[in-house]
């Protein structure tokens, strides 16, 4: 599925006060972009790597 079709929310560590923030679009393949620069495109991640990520961040 297109990542446009998937509906984008902003990630859960992103900073409430507009900005530093990420959006996410999950999947099989799961999109990142910045917030404040949508147009400039996102970053696919496999989710395999998504969940490796997002466990790393944790550790740290």
């Amino acid at each position: 599925m297109s990542n446009e079709r998937r509906p984008w929310h902003k990630a859960s560590y992103s900073d409430g006060g507009g900005g530093n923030c990420v959006e996410v679009a999950e999947g099989q393949t799961t999109s990142i972009r910045d917030t404040q620069n949508r147009h400039l495109g996102y970053l696919d991640l496999p989710a395999p790597e998504w969940n490796a990520l997002l466990s790393a961040l944790r550790t740290n």
